[in-house]
C-alpha cells in the first residue's frame, strides 16, 4: 500500500470512528429523552402542585422566649407528599427543636414546591420587612439536577442566600441534595446518572455552605441509604416525595444542627 492509501485509509477509519462516537452520543441522548418521558409518566402529579400550611406556633405550653424558624427551598423543604401538616419537614423540625430547647418555636415556611436554588432570592425578597428569623433552614438542589443547572451556579445561589440570611442574623443549616439515585421509578441508565449529579451537587452545596458559615448536614449519607433500601415506606404516593415516615428520618437527621444552630453553637 503506498504512503497516500495508507493516509486515505487512515483518514476514512478517523471518520468512520467520528461518525460512529456522534451516533453513540445521538443514540444516548435520545434513550435519555425516552427514559425521562418514562420517569414522568410514571411518577405522575398525585399531590397536587401544594403542600400542607404547617405554619403556627408549635409547643406553646413551653415557657421562655418564642424561637422563629424559617424553612426555605423546594418540595422537600415544603412537606409536599406529608398528608397531615404535623409531618411535614417544617413541622416535624419545629416541634424537634422546641422539645430540645424547652421553647416554643414559631414556624414561617417561605419554601415553594419547584423551587431551584436561583429561587432562594424571591422567597427571601418576599419575607415581612423586619422578619428576623433565629434559625434559618435550607433544603434544595434537587431541581437543580434535573433541569441541569450547572453545579457552580447552584451552589453560588446558595451561598448568596446563606450570606443573605446570616446578615438577618439567623443561623443556617443547609440539607445537601439528596441522592437522586434512590428514585425507582427513573430507569437506568437515567437513575445513576441522576444520582452521579445529585451527589457532584451535593459536594458543592457542602463546601459552598461551610464556607458562608452555615451548618450543613447531608442528607445523601444520613438518610440516603434508607430510601434505597425501604422505598415503599419511605416515599409518598408519587414515590418521588418522602411520605411522612421519610420526612420524620429527614427531620431527625437535620434537627442535631439545627438544635446546635438556636444554641449558638459555631458551625464546623
Amino acid at each position: 500500500m503506498t504512503r497516500v492509501s495508507r493516509t486515505r485509509t487512515a483518514a476514512l477509519a478517523a471518520a468512520g470512528t467520528v461518525a460512529g462516537a456522534g451516533a453513540a452520543a445521538l443514540g444516548a441522548h435520545a434513550l435519555l429523552s425516552r427514559q425521562a418521558a418514562v420517569a414522568r409518566r410514571r411518577i405522575g402529579k398525585p399531590l397536587g402542585e401544594d403542600a400542607l400550611d404547617a405554619d403556627r406556633l408549635w409547643r406553646a405550653s413551653y415557657g421562655g422566649a418564642t424561637i422563629d424558624l424559617l424553612v426555605l427551598g423546594d418540595s422537600i423543604a415544603a412537606g409536599l407528599g406529608a398528608q397531615r401538616r404535623k409531618d411535614t419537614l417544617g413541622a416535624r423540625l419545629a416541634k424537634g427543636l422546641a422539645h430540645g430547647m424547652r421553647r416554643p418555636v414559631r414556624l414561617r415556611t417561605a419554601a415553594v414546591v419547584g423551587a431551584e436554588s436561583s429561587m432562594l432570592a424571591a422567597q427571601l425578597d418576599a419575607l415581612p420587612e423586619h422578619y428576623s428569623p433565629r434559625v434559618a433552614v435550607i433544603v434544595v438542589g434537587g431541581n437543580d439536577v434535573t433541569h441541569r443547572v450547572p453545579v457552580a451556579t447552584a451552589a453560588a445561589h446558595l451561598a448568596e442566600a446563606i450570606t443573605r440570611l446570616r446578615d438577618l442574623g439567623a443561623d443556617v443549616v443547609v440539607g445537601t441534595c439528596p441522592d437522586l439515585s434512590a428514585l425507582r421509578p427513573v430507569p437506568q441508565p437515567l437513575r445513576a446518572l441522576g444520582g452521579r449529579a445529585s451527589r457532584q451537587l451535593a459536594l458543592a452545596q457542602a463546601a459552598a455552605s461551610i464556607d458562608a458559615g452555615a451548618h450543613v448536614v447531608s442528607l445523601r449519607r444520613a438518610v440516603g441509604p434508607v430510601f434505597v433500601s425501604q422505598p415503599d415506606a419511605m416515599f409518598s404516593l408519587d414515590r418521588f416525595h418522602p411520605s411522612a415516615l421519610g420526612y420524620r428520618r429527614t427531620a431527625e437527621a437535620l434537627l442535631p444542627a439545627v438544635i446546635a444552630a438556636a444554641s449558638g453553637v459555631t458551625s464546623h
